[in-house]
């Protein structure tokens, strides 16, 4: 993630890259795109990045979720 773009452009971005990988065969859980998402967002987003990673299952997380979650930023 580049520190100028915005949460939501990223998240979509990632989500393009992973249909482009299924179309391909490749199939990568939700959870799996969460996580990478979370991993490499720019630092000035740790104050948001740190709650969701301890309250919430991050298995259970959508990507809608996620999203959900920077809107404001």
């Amino acid at each position: 993630m580049k520190n100028a773009e915005l949460v939501t452009s990223y998240c979509v971005k990632v989500m393009e890259i992973s249909i482009m990988m299924q179309i391909g065969g490749e199939k990568k859980e939700d959870v799996t795109i969460v996580e990478k998402i979370l991993r490499s967002l720019a630092p000035k987003f740790d104050f948001v990045v740190y709650p969701i990673e301890e309250s919430k299952n991050l298995g259970a997380l959508s990507l809608d979720e996620l999203q959900t979650s920077f809107v404001n930023l």
